[in-house]
């Protein structure tokens, strides 16, 4: 200000020095995670950060001053990043990007001679689990990210999925009661605009997903998610893992369900028919995705479908469960 006035520049109370990049490369071909976040606290001396983040990655950049630090990783545990400053300051403005995907896809779009897709105003990141579940959520243009054989993703690995999406406002489908605090947790930390709608299962995610509008916004989809869920009732047959301690099922027998309670038990086809009868009363279409090791085959499944009622089977690869249906 002094200088376009023309006049001296008076004496300024702090001095900071400059922004510090110790390995300044823009991508990282050994740690997996872009972290950045800010810390804001009193007496925050940036230098003292600068080894214990270096001790867990590259590319480090600490600026700021001793009231708000803006810290820059890259990391395979943004998890530890963030612990470095427990008890020092509070940590806000958390994205962790995935390095990996980042570079997979830039070069698919070079690969495509530099064709980007669109960014759309709205997308969908959905946990899930099998690669038949993969393709049916990627086929209505959901982003996917690998749950596991539990589905159970780190808040670390959703943010680094919300990042992904090629959206400006994402709604994630958890597919899991384990999952949805996380996701909760990543949108909270997210700098896009994110809604969580509280799907328990894969078969609900997909009912969901169908619902998308990638022209609206987040809230508007989330409410139409939601709303293509509240009717649908659930179902599942999956093998034992144990005994029965009632004496009902032995370790290996199938075991049915319709949302939590246990309806039927014994042979695969006896109890995935008790699940097709009781999902079919008042529904016009039962959706059936087969897991892996199913010990039917899809067609002999097609032909169990109870009178009155539309039977869609698809292949889905999930483990631990032989079948997963949803009636609407």
């Amino acid at each position: 200000i002094a200088a376009l006035r023309g006049s001296e520049a008076p004496e300024v109370a702090h001095q900071h020095a400059p922004a510090r990049v110790t390995h300044p490369e823009h991508a990282s071909e050994t740690y997996r995670y872009c972290t950045n976040f800010a810390i804001t606290g009193g007496r925050l001396e940036l230098a003292s950060f600068r080894d214990a983040l270096e001790a867990i990655g590259d590319s480090v950049l600490v600026v700021g001053d001793p009231n708000t630090v803006k810290v820059h990783v890259h990391t395979d545990d943004p998890e530890a990043a963030t612990a470095i400053f427990d008890g020092i300051g509070e940590v806000s403005h958390l994205d962790v990007a995935d390095l990996h995907a980042r570079v997979a896809e830039r070069a698919e779009r070079l690969a495509q001679n530099g064709d980007a897709p669109a960014m759309q105003r709205c997308g969908v990141l959905a946990v899930c689990s099998g690669s038949g579940m993969r393709q049916l959520f990627e086929s209505f243009g959901a982003h996917v990210i690998d749950g596991g054989p539990t589905l159970n993703p780190s808040t670390y690995e959703l943010l680094a999925g919300i990042h992904e999406v090629p959206a400006e406002e994402v709604v994630v489908l958890p597919n899991s009661s384990n999952v949805i605090m996380a996701a909760e947790r990543a949108a909270e930390l997210s700098e896009k605009v994110v809604l969580v709608v509280p799907t328990r299962s894969q078969q609900a995610g997909l009912t969901a997903a169908v619902a998308l509008d990638p022209g609206k916004h987040a809230e508007v989809n989330g409410q139409a998610m939601h709303e293509a869920t509240v009717e649908l009732k659930i179902g599942s047959v999956a093998p034992a893992a144990r005994d029965d301690v009632h004496g009902r099922f032995s370790s290996g027998d199938a075991v049915g369900f319709v949302e939590d309670e246990i309806i039927a038990w014994g042979s695969a086809e006896e109890t995935l028919s008790a699940v097709l009868r009781s999902l079919a009363r008042d529904a016009e279409l039962v959706t059936c995705i087969s897991g892996d090791g199913a010990p039917i085959a899809d067609d002999a499944v097609e032909a169990m479908a109870p009178e009155g009622v539309e039977l869609e089977v698809s292949f889905g690869g999930q483990p631990a469960y032989w079948w997963l249906l949803a009636a609407e």
